[in-house]
């Protein structure tokens, strides 16, 4: 598991500027088998699914050149979902968590967010520590629905992009 870890890293830096890498640490009660959401570009749509306006049930990226990421936890019922405009990117994750993730709001460049869940449990906030940093990819734990996450930022090197 570990070597994969470092190989998501690895990629995840190949399409960054490692020089503006940051690390927001783990929230949530952890366990189960861990993950990592990545793909190849930028992030340009998220889908959330809820438990019956309760916890976090699942959620997948879709990414510029790779599309749609596995699902990480469970599908069930309609997702909801937020899709990014070119000039967009997210800058910002809150969020309550328990021994599951309660709830989380993506926050973009643009002001527009995406809120899912119920607001029950411990606050987070995650953020880049570069102004022009990114999102780039999400890892943790899932046991069943995600149990824990931790956000990775990045500058995006235009040369590997469309823009």
């Amino acid at each position: 598991m570990r070597f994969i870890a470092v190989l998501v890293f690895l990629t995840a830096c190949a399409l960054a500027d490692d020089s503006h890498y940051s690390f927001s640490s783990s929230v949530g009660g952890g366990g189960g088998v861990s993950y990592s959401v990545v793909g190849d570009g930028r992030i340009t749509a998220v889908r959330v699914w809820e438990l019956s306006n309760n916890y976090i049930y699942g959620f997948q990226f879709q990414y510029q050149f790779s599309g749609w990421t596995p699902v990480v936890g469970y599908v069930s019922g309609e997702a909801k979902e937020l899709e990014l405009n070119d000039d967009e990117r997210i800058i910002q994750i809150s969020g309550k968590h328990s021994h599951y993730i309660q709830s989380l709001i993506f926050v973009t460049n643009k002001g527009r967010s995406l809120q899912v869940g119920q607001p029950s449990g411990h606050s987070f906030n995650m953020y880049p520590t570069h102004r022009d940093a990114e999102l780039r990819f999400l890892s943790g734990w899932v046991s069943g629905p995600p149990s824990a996450l931790q956000a990775h930022w990045a500058v995006v090197d235009s040369d590997f992009t469309d823009d």
